[in-house]
């Protein structure tokens, strides 16, 4: 709709974990630096955590486009199934034919001959589960059980649980603290700051075609921050209802006040709204909100 008013060559704010536009924050850039480190160095179970929206798909894709080609990955995302439907998804994602019926004494007999004819070529196996704070309890011990499958000297199956931080919590479990202790590396992602969600606006400006990526004033990148609470997907929800907003009123800018208005439109509340304040103190604590959004956003966005 905006693009070509904006200069844009495609959508700069789409939802979908598109690996192209990934912000690499401190906290993202740690997190796929650690998950290329557990592949390379075929590490057993690892579990990346963050909240609903901060970019854990689009992380994963970003791996797996990291990954070298000797590696085979089984991604699966829906994880409300059975223990029968899971292997049938494992051995579909591994290229494996399932037994019919449906044996578990089989399946697995033919999932570690599969998985040691690839170690034997130097081949790595790699399952990636995400939205794994929904796996059932039974679910997860199958899962476990699967790390024994291994030789004296390597892991046949990288396992890797991606989840909200629910999944941390359900680790905590008594009856999961087998599984618990078999994860080597736990890594959690951080919401933006301030200045990176500045930086983040920019970059997929960028990234769409923009010239400079200076469409936002500071105003505006103050307020977006404020009231996404620096999670990615709210970030795109509101930027690009505020883009439309400009677009309608035909201003190359989008300001603070265009910025307020779409998230009232969207129902969002700034998070200082959210926050109960001690009696007296709303006044320093705008003082203090100004002064802690005065810094620099980044190289172009003065």
């Amino acid at each position: 709709m905006y693009n070509g008013f904006f200069g844009l060559e495609e959508d700069p704010f789409r939802v979908n974990p598109d690996p192209r536009f990934l912000y690499l924050s401190d906290s993202h850039r740690e997190a796929l630096a650690t998950l290329v480190y557990a592949v390379q160095q075929r590490k057993g179970f690892i579990a990346l955590t963050g909240e609903v929206g901060t970019g854990k798909t689009t992380l994963l894709n970003a791996l797996l486009e990291k990954l070298d080609p000797g590696v085979q990955a089984a991604y699966i995302f829906n994880t409300m199934l059975s223990v029968r439907d899971f292997f049938s998804y494992l051995f579909d994602e591994l290229e494996i034919e399932s037994p019919e019926p449906f044996l578990k004494g089989v399946v697995l007999r033919r999932l570690n001959e599969h998985l040691i004819g690839r170690l034997k070529r130097g081949l790595q196996t790699l399952l990636i589960i995400d939205e794994a704070q929904n796996l059932s309890s039974e679910l997860l011990e199958e899962i476990r059980l699967l790390s024994n499958l291994e030789t004296p000297q390597s892991k046949l199956l990288q396992i890797m649980l991606v989840g909200q931080p629910e999944l941390a919590e359900q680790l905590e479990r008594v009856e999961l603290r087998q599984l618990r202790q078999r994860i080597e590396l736990r890594q959690q992602i951080r919401p933006l700051d301030p200045r990176e969600t500045g930086e983040y606006v920019q970059e997929r400006l960028l990234v769409a075609g923009h010239d400079t990526g200076e469409i936002f004033t500071r105003g505006a990148l103050r307020a977006v921050h404020a009231y996404a609470d620096g999670i990615p997907r709210t970030i795109n929800v509101l930027c690009d209802n505020a883009l439309i907003g400009a677009f309608a009123k035909q201003s190359v800018r989008v300001s603070t006040s265009l910025v307020n208005e779409s998230a009232r439109e969207l129902g969002l509340s700034r998070k200082d709204e959210r926050e109960p304040q001690p009696a007296g103190a709303s006044r320093r604590q705008g003082w203090l909100s100004r002064r802690r959004f005065a810094r620099p956003l980044g190289p172009g966005l003065a």
